[in-house]
């Protein structure tokens, strides 16, 4: 039993390291943001497809159930296209470290949309976070295009989250069948906008070069598919509160491998791991807020 644990746990952490090396590829990867995006949805859908069939899980929603559905895969487009946009307005480090907005974003929005008071301390705890973003902002001009779209990014990730949650609760729909129809309803949103966006962006072009033909497979289905499995696999015999904990190591494990594969340490300054420590000092609050209410 002690054995299967450590393997779980394990599996974990790989999954963990498989989500924070995606925006490896947002800087390995010479598409631009929405042909990227575009690719990955399609791709891990089809994956995902030949996942379910072959484990016999596969379900269709009824109508109203799918439109619902949808609506949050157009979020999800939404939140990946402006994450890699950040990655290549500045670095990879400065687009994760945006993400954790997150939990301010979801103080302040997640009361309002289910008609509930804001928590004072939620919201306290998440403008240490919002700090740690303002003075890396503030002190750091070479990245603030890219902090401001990785802002973004961190918001309509809030928005996908509440809103995939409050769906998939109110239609009973798995995990894996909310994730499929998520990726093909985004994918198909990023096709209806596919010629608008080329009309603004004539440079750009939907055909990978080079390794892209290879990174872009390896990419859609190892990397976005192998985080998801696992994490389900996880969640079998680890605690909700433990997964969602260990998560919180993600954009450590992105930075980590920025400076592996880029050297990202060299772009950055002194205020950016201030402010790094800042966000992480809200997590480690959070978490321990967290606990104490379990």
């Amino acid at each position: 039993m002690q054995q299967d644990n450590t393997n779980d746990y394990l599996r974990l952490h790989i999954g963990i390291l498989l989500a924070g090396a995606t925006g490896i590829f947002g800087r390995l990867i010479s598409l631009a943001e929405l042909p990227l995006v575009w690719y990955r949805m399609i791709i891990a859908a089809v994956v995902l497809t030949v996942v379910l069939c072959v484990n016999h899980r596969v379900d269709v929603p009824r109508r109203g159930h799918l439109i619902r559905i949808a609506g949050c895969g157009v979020l999800l487009a939404v939140h990946w296209v402006l994450f890699y946009a950040s990655i290549k307005a500045s670095n990879v480090s400065i687009a994760v470290v945006c993400i954790a907005l997150n939990g301010f974003f979801t103080a302040i929005v997640e009361p309002f949309t289910s008609h509930q008071r804001v928590s004072p301390r939620e919201l306290l705890l998440s403008m240490i976070t919002l700090a740690g973003i303002l003075l890396i902002f503030g002190l750091d001009t070479h990245h603030r295009i890219g902090i401001i779209i990785g802002t973004c990014s961190s918001l309509f990730y809030t928005l996908f989250s509440i809103t995939s949650k409050r769906v998939q609760r109110t239609t009973g729909r798995s995990s894996s069948t909310m994730l499929l129809y998520e990726l093909l309803s985004g994918w198909g949103f990023l096709t209806f906008v596919l010629p608008a966006y080329f009309y603004l962006y004539p440079s750009v072009t939907l055909l990978p070069m080079g390794k892209d033909w290879l990174y872009i497979p390896v990419f859609a289905s190892i990397f976005t598919i192998g985080p998801f499995l696992t994490q389900l696999q996880a969640l079998r015999t680890i605690s909700a509160f433990t997964v969602n904990l260990s998560y919180n190591l993600e954009p450590i494990y992105s930075i980590i491998l920025a400076m592996i594969f880029f050297n990202e340490g060299q772009e950055l300054n002194t205020s950016f791991w201030i402010g790094v420590l800042m966000i992480i000092l809200s997590v480690v609050l959070q978490t321990i807020v967290s606990g104490k209410r379990k």
